[in-house]
Formats: C-alpha cells, sequence, structure tokens
C-alpha cells in the first residue's frame, strides 16, 4: 500500500530531522524518461506517468504534475495520500512555493543529491537557508524502504557506425573542445546521457526505449574520461573508446572524481548546472569556477547533419509503411468487436517489426479510444484496455526506433460513426496542423513567433491544449529533444525556444481533450530547410517528412479553405507516390482511396 510506504519514509524523515522531502521524477542525469530503478516517484504516488515531483511533509503529500496527466494523475492518486497540485493552474503553488511555505523556522529539506540538478539544488538549498535552515542531500530515504527495487541497468553498449551518425566521434569531440577553447575551460562534465551518447557515436539499452548508456563524461583538452559499468562495455566497445582517446573508469567513481577536484582547483569547469546532479556539482564548485552554460553538444546534435536527415526521411518510409498497413488492417477488423486498445497496438509493433533495421518502438504506444483520448499521455493496459468498438474515435501516438532514426507520429482514426461535433473539431485540428507545415518565416524565428499558426484555429472556438505544439526529435536518442519546439509561451525547464536551424526536426501536433469524451491529435514531423534569401534576409521552411494518410471520413471540406485543401491534397499525393510500391496490390487500392482529393 502506498501509504504504508508513506508511513515509513515519515519515519526515516523524523530519525533525520528532516522537515520536507522531495521525490522527483529523475535518474542521476536529468532524463525524461527513467529506467525502472530510479522510478522512486512512481513507487512511493502510484502514479505512473513520465513527469512530476512528490513532495513529503509530516502532515501533507502532494503530486505534481503537468497538463498531459491530470486525468491520469487524479485517478491513480486515490488513496495513495497523496494529493493532486495541477501545474500552472491558476492558484496551485509551485513546488518550491510550496516548500517555501511549509518549512518551519531552522527546518531541513531532504533529497537525494544525485536526482536533483543542482540549478533546483541551489535553490531549495536557498529556501532553506532563508529558513535558517539547511538541506539534507546525502541519502536516498526511498531505497532505504524499496526492498524489491529493480537493479541498475547495465545493457551492452554498441557504436552507430559513421553512415549512420554522418560524422566520426573524433570530429564532434575537436569541435566540443573549440567551444571549451572560446569559454577558456580546463575541464567540461557532461552528464546529460543523450549528449554522451551522441558526442560519442555510442547507444545502449539502459532506459526503457530511451537508447542510451548510463555514463558520465569528463573532458579535458588533451583527453576524457567515461564514467560506465564495466559489463556494459565488451572488447571491440573499449578498443573504439580508446581509439578516440577516451579512458574508462568505473560508473560510481564519478564521486571521487568530484571530491577530487573540490581538493585540488581545476580552473574553469564547465558544466549545465540545470543538468549534473547536486551532489557532483556541490563538490567541484568547493576548489573550481563554474562556467555554466548548455552543452555544446545540445545545440550541435539538433542540426541533423545531410546523411542523418537523409537517413530519418528513410526512418520515415518505413515507420510510413508500417503506419498505413495498420490502419487499413485497423479498418477493416475494427466490426469484429475483439479488438482493445491494448491488441491494436501489439499489432501496431508487429507492422514495425516487419520493416528492415527496426530497434525498438521509440515511447510507450499511446492507444486511447473515445474518452481515454482526452489522456495526453494514456497507457493502455491489457487487463484494462478499452474495447474497440465501431463508432467514435481511436487515437494512436507511437514511434519506432530505427537505425536510420527515431519517428514521432499520431493519427486520430474513425472506427464508426462520428458526430458533428467529432467532425467538426477534427477538421479544426487538421487544418492546425497544416498551417504550421506550410509555415515560411525569416531566419531567426523560434519556435514560441510560429505557435499561433497552430493554435490560432483553435483559439478561435475558445478552445486550446495544456501542452506544447511540438518538440524536437533526436537521431536514434530521445523522442523528445531540445532546444527546438513550438508552444505559445516561454517554458524555461522545457528548453525548447531556440532559434530554428537548417536541419532542426519538430514535431506538429496540435489538439483537442475533452475529458469524458475524445481526444485528437494529428502529428507530422518538420524538417526545418532554408528556402530563398531575399534583401530582407534567408527565408525558412519546412519539409514534412511523415508520410501517412490522415482520415478523411473526419474531415468537414466545407470548414476548409481552399489553399487548406490544397495542402491536404499536396500532402496525401506525396503520401500516396511514396507508400504505395511498399503495399500489396488491396492496399495500394484502400490507399488510393484514402487519399483521394477533396
Amino acid at each position: 500500500m502506498n501509504s504504508d510506504r508513506l508511513t515509513a519514509l515519515r519515519g526515516l524523515m523524523m530519525e533525520r530531522e528532516i522537515d520536507i522531502y522531495v521525490i522527483p521524477t529523475a535518474d542521476f542525469h536529468e532524463s525524461e524518461y527513467v529506467g525502472e530503478y530510479f522510478k522512486a516517484r512512481k513507487y512511493m504516488t502510484g502514479f505512473t506517468g513520465s513527469a512530476g515531483v512528490a513532495v513529503v511533509t509530516m502532515k501533507n503529500a502532494g503530486l505534481w504534475t503537468d497538463g498531459r496527466y491530470f486525468i491520469q494523475a487524479e485517478r491513480q492518486l486515490e488513496g495513495s495520500g497523496f494529493d493532486l497540485y495541477r501545474m500552472a493552474e491558476p492558484g496551485v503553488p509551485t513546488v518550491d512555493e510550496f516548500i517555501e511555505a511549509s518549512l518551519p523556522e531552522n527546518g531541513v529539506i531532504g533529497f537525494d543529491g544525485r536526482v536533483i540538478n543542482a540549478a533546483w539544488g541551489l535553490r531549495l538549498q536557498k529556501i532553506a537557508e532563508k529558513a535558517g535552515g539547511r538541506v539534507y542531500a546525502s541519502e536516498d530515504l526511498v531505497d532505504i524502504i524499496w526492498e524489491d527495487r529493480p537493479a541498475l541497468s547495465a545493457e551492452a553498449a554498441w557504436i552507430l557506425k559513421e553512415e549512420y551518425a554522418g560524422e566520426s566521434c573524433a570530429s564532434k569531440l575537436e569541435r566540443v573542445r573549440e567551444v571549451m577553447k572560446k569559454e577558456k575551460a580546463n575541464v567540461l562534465i557532461m552528464t546529460s546521457l543523450d549528449d554522451i551518447a551522441w558526442l560519442l557515436n555510442i547507444r545502449g539499452n539502459d532506459a526503457v526505449h530511451f537508447p542510451i548508456v548510463l555514463s558520465y563524461l569528463v573532458m579535458t583538452l588533451k583527453g576524457c574520461i567515461l564514467y560506465v559499468q564495466p559489463q556494459a562495455l565488451d572488447n571491440e566497445m573499449k578498443e573504439y573508446l580508446a581509439a578516440n582517446h577516451v579512458s574508462v573508469a568505473d560508473y560510481e567513481d564519478i564521486y571521487m572524481m568530484a571530491d577530487r577536484m573540490a581538493e585540488k582547483s581545476m580552473g574553469r569547469v564547465m558544466m549545465d548546472v540545470s543538468r549534473v546532479n547536486y551532489r557532483i556539482y556541490r563538490s567541484v564548485v568547493k576548489g573550481s569556477e563554474i562556467v555554466n552554460r548548455p552543452n555544446p553538444t545540445v545545440l550541435m546534435k539538433s542540426i541533423k547533419n545531410p546523411v542523418e536527415a537523409d537517413n530519418i526521411i528513410r526512418a520515415h518510409i518505413k515507420d510510413g509503411v508500417a503506419m498505413t498497413k495498420w490502419i487499413c488492417w485497423l479498418k477493416k477488423n475494427v466490426a469484429s468487436g475483439e479488438l482493445t486498445e491494448a491488441t491494436a497496438a501489439d499489432k501496431l509493433e508487429d507492422f514495425r517489426c516487419e520493416q528492415e533495421g527496426f530497434l525498438d518502438v521509440s515511447f510507450d504506444t499511446i492507444a486511447a479510444y473515445q474518452e481515454n483520448g482526452a489522456m495526453m499521455h494514456y497507457k493502455a493496459e491489457p487487463e484494462t484496455a478499452a474495447v474497440i468498438k465501431p463508432e467514435g474515435f481511436f487515437l494512436v501516438d507511437s514511434g519506432g526506433h530505427y537505425m536510420e532514426g527515431s519517428t514521432d507520429i499520431t493519427r486520430t482514426i474513425v472506427v464508426g460513426p462520428i458526430t458533428d461535433k467529432q467532425k467538426e473539431l477534427f477538421t479544426v485540428v487538421l487544418r492546425s496542423c497544416l498551417n504550421l507545415a506550410a509555415a515560411k518565416f525569416l531566419y531567426g524565428c523560434t519556435g514560441q513567433n510560429l505557435d499561433i499558426l497552430s493554435r490560432g484555429p483553435l483559439w478561435e472556438l475558445g478552445l486550446d491544449y495544456r501542452c506544447g505544439t511540438g518538440h524536437g526529435v533526436g537521431y536514434l536518442l530521445n523522442i523528445h529533444e531540445a532546444p527546438n519546439g513550438f508552444r505559445w509561451r516561454h517554458v524555461p525547464e522545457r528548453n525548447d525556444s531556440a532559434v530554428l536551424e537548417e536541419g532542426m526536426i519538430t514535431t506538429d501536433e496540435p489538439g483537442v481533450y475533452l475529458e469524458g469524451e475524445f481526444g485528437i491529435r494529428t502529428e507530422n514531423e518538420l524538417l526545418c530547410r532554408k528556402s530563398e534569401k531575399t534583401e530582407y534576409g534567408q527565408y525558412m521552411e519546412f519539409q514534412t517528412i511523415t508520410f501517412c494518410p490522415i482520415d478523411l471520413e473526419a474531415v468537414d471540406r466545407e470548414a476548409m479553405t481552399k489553399k487548406e485543401r490544397k495542402l491536404l491534397n499536396d500532402y496525401h499525393k506525396m503520401v500516396r507516390e511514396v507508400i504505395s510500391p511498399y503495399l500489396t496490390e488491396e492496399e495500394r487500392l484502400w490507399l488510393r482511396y484514402e487519399t483521394r482529393e477533396i
């Protein structure tokens, strides 16, 4: 029982004189998605969403999460002892505001210093000091009560060859060192797993659907040390790292290194304080000058090189074939009344597995029928999955990791008769998606400049969605990748407000989510390209790289402008031409009808 765990945690807090204990959704590397070992917040609260923070005092306990998870969290927190705090809603305090208001004089804030980033840890430290108190960051209290905690993952690492990466590890290391020289930094400490994987051209399997290797990297102007679990490296990997002048040390030794740096000054040490964990930072800062800036790799890896861009388009063709075959299959079989959200999702994965170079799904498939579609990150479990009836909408948000890259696509599929309201809102969402994809803009724009193109048709109806319109996508890495994205307001922790550069890939996924009724989302991926250059500057545009039909059964042609109808017809023509060669004759005939002009 979660309430028993809460009681046990409070007992440990009392023994250590801790007034407030913070449990984030985090590993030691600030990853968005974490392995089973790190799901302490899920263990304590029962909430399974990917984002959220639990805060426990001696009298109260709360769970903070964002609008994607409000419905899910409310259901899962029942009987847990945790109250739901809906982030960014009027009157709801932030986590820090709640902690500051709840901390008694001379109080102590506790947390595991390895799972709280330094920037946040310093804020909590300041809150505690303001009250005459302190932080207690040396112990993972949840670990003490979590008797059957899963083991720390140590899967085998592997090399991503240059034919896929498009640039050698040596070249990437040199580019990063050039940034270090400009910053006059002697050392770079890198802890974010996607940055390390991209830089070294390595991949692994230490988080579900997240092909990374648990590791830290400490880099100087002459060499670097990879702190990694030794069982993750075979002889080939060791030789590869050595050839690139990368030494290897044990994963846990990073903290010994940090303590040594505290004793002996290393000069200027570059790190991203919002990514490096508090425990490492607290040691290093004692003996060195900190250069706080984003890892140089963040922008570098977001701008796909020509090899990566071409490969990713190939990955999307494969994924489009799988999705198209699956939608055709779904339409033909839904009338049986035997399909569930879970079995339909499994069948989609089967179609992806048929594609050459497929490695894994890129995140847990969101397969949501009717009212479940209103939960943005719903996951159907086999024992509770809804039966898909031949009526209404079936929303499926899914993707795949291929050797050629990663994909993310959403389609809302008509599985039977729909209402006028559903058709109206489906068409509005479609218009939103098409309008953003057709944007032409001057270089220097960010996603915030363009978000209105997507959100505008919905705002005209007094509707909105409680999330960004789109996010960057990594190359066989994070499906959510900084620093590019589409959203209407600045959200610092999202780190997605960078200028849109040629080579960046960003999703375009507006939606409507009506609790208790249905959800609608249409999602394609956009590759940023240069357009013409004039006296006014360099113009940019998007190339849609997702290839899959959009369900015309839900489209109200009369509600679209002539330009919007042309955009849809042109898109469907492209889908038909690209995907048809990979289909059976029966599937080709079906696709020809599904992509007809309107």
